[in-house]
Protein backbone atom coordinates (compact mmCIF):
# COMPACT_ATOMS: atom_id res chain seq x y z
CA UNK A 1 0.00 0.00 0.00
CA UNK A 2 2.71 2.75 0.88
CA UNK A 3 4.67 1.31 -2.49
CA UNK A 4 1.85 2.99 -4.17
CA UNK A 5 1.36 5.98 -2.53
CA UNK A 6 5.07 6.39 -2.87
CA UNK A 7 4.65 6.05 -6.71
CA UNK A 8 1.89 9.41 -6.89
CA UNK A 9 4.79 11.19 -5.56
CA UNK A 10 7.87 9.89 -7.70
CA UNK A 11 7.44 12.55 -10.39
CA UNK A 12 8.13 15.40 -7.67
CA UNK A 13 11.67 13.02 -7.00
CA UNK A 14 13.87 15.18 -9.66
CA UNK A 15 11.91 19.01 -8.75
CA UNK A 16 13.28 18.16 -5.10
CA UNK A 17 16.03 15.54 -5.40
CA UNK A 18 17.56 17.24 -8.38
CA UNK A 19 21.42 15.90 -7.57
CA UNK A 20 20.34 12.19 -7.93
CA UNK A 21 17.95 9.96 -10.47
CA UNK A 22 14.71 9.59 -9.40
CA UNK A 23 14.74 6.21 -9.19
CA UNK A 24 17.59 6.70 -6.51
CA UNK A 25 15.21 9.11 -4.48
CA UNK A 26 12.39 6.74 -4.83
CA UNK A 27 14.80 3.97 -2.72
CA UNK A 28 14.68 6.14 0.34
CA UNK A 29 11.12 7.68 -0.16
CA UNK A 30 11.29 9.59 3.44
CA UNK A 31 14.12 11.76 2.50
CA UNK A 32 11.88 13.08 -0.76
CA UNK A 33 8.48 13.31 1.56
CA UNK A 34 11.14 15.51 4.42
CA UNK A 35 12.02 17.77 1.30
CA UNK A 36 9.12 18.54 0.16
CA UNK A 37 7.86 19.12 3.48
CA UNK A 38 10.68 22.18 3.98
CA UNK A 39 10.62 23.44 1.00
CA UNK A 40 8.30 22.38 -1.27
CA UNK A 41 5.42 24.80 -2.64
CA UNK A 42 1.87 24.75 -2.04
CA UNK A 43 0.65 22.63 -4.98
CA UNK A 44 3.27 20.14 -4.31
CA UNK A 45 2.41 20.08 -0.86
CA UNK A 46 -0.92 19.28 -1.15
CA UNK A 47 -0.43 16.80 -3.62
CA UNK A 48 2.18 15.14 -0.84
CA UNK A 49 -0.43 15.12 1.63
CA UNK A 50 -2.96 13.36 -0.33
CA UNK A 51 -0.72 10.54 -1.05
CA UNK A 52 0.79 9.74 1.70
CA UNK A 53 -1.72 11.30 4.31
CA UNK A 54 -0.85 12.77 7.53
CA UNK A 55 0.39 9.48 9.68
CA UNK A 56 3.31 9.02 6.92
CA UNK A 57 4.12 12.94 7.63
CA UNK A 58 4.06 12.66 10.97
CA UNK A 59 6.57 9.48 11.25
CA UNK A 60 8.83 11.46 8.76
CA UNK A 61 8.89 14.39 11.05
CA UNK A 62 9.58 12.22 14.16
CA UNK A 63 12.35 10.59 12.49
CA UNK A 64 14.29 13.53 10.76
CA UNK A 65 17.79 13.56 10.48
CA UNK A 66 19.96 16.95 10.99
CA UNK A 67 19.30 19.11 7.86
CA UNK A 68 16.26 17.49 6.98
CA UNK A 69 13.88 20.67 8.07
CA UNK A 70 14.50 24.16 8.86
CA UNK A 71 13.38 25.80 12.32
CA UNK A 72 10.46 27.71 10.46
CA UNK A 73 9.37 24.46 8.63
CA UNK A 74 10.07 22.55 11.68
CA UNK A 75 7.78 24.39 13.32
CA UNK A 76 5.01 24.68 11.31
CA UNK A 77 4.55 20.90 10.49
CA UNK A 78 4.75 19.97 14.13
CA UNK A 79 1.91 22.21 15.07
CA UNK A 80 0.34 21.15 11.43
CA UNK A 81 0.34 17.78 12.47
CA UNK A 82 -0.59 17.58 16.11
CA UNK A 83 2.65 16.61 17.37
CA UNK A 84 2.90 19.54 19.61
CA UNK A 85 -0.05 21.42 20.25
CA UNK A 86 -0.31 25.20 21.62
CA UNK A 87 2.13 26.04 24.83
CA UNK A 88 3.71 22.57 24.45
CA UNK A 89 7.27 22.49 24.48
CA UNK A 90 8.84 22.27 20.61
CA UNK A 91 11.49 19.50 20.14
CA UNK A 92 14.82 20.42 19.28
CA UNK A 93 15.72 20.67 15.80
CA UNK A 94 17.66 17.21 15.38
CA UNK A 95 21.21 17.85 15.43
CA UNK A 96 24.64 16.44 13.94
CA UNK A 97 26.87 14.61 16.70
CA UNK A 98 30.77 15.37 16.55
CA UNK A 99 33.05 12.88 18.41
CA UNK A 100 35.29 14.91 21.25
CA UNK A 101 38.12 16.99 19.45
CA UNK A 102 40.07 14.16 22.06
CA UNK A 103 38.09 11.02 20.21
CA UNK A 104 41.18 8.27 19.29
CA UNK A 105 39.41 5.18 17.23
CA UNK A 106 42.77 3.26 17.79
CA UNK A 107 43.18 3.92 22.25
Amino acid sequence: MLSRKFDEIQHLATRYIWWQSAEQTMSWPERLIAQIMDIGDYADVQVLVHAVGDQVLRDVLTNAQAGNFSPRSWHYWHYRLGVVKAGEEMPALPKRKCLPSDYDPYF
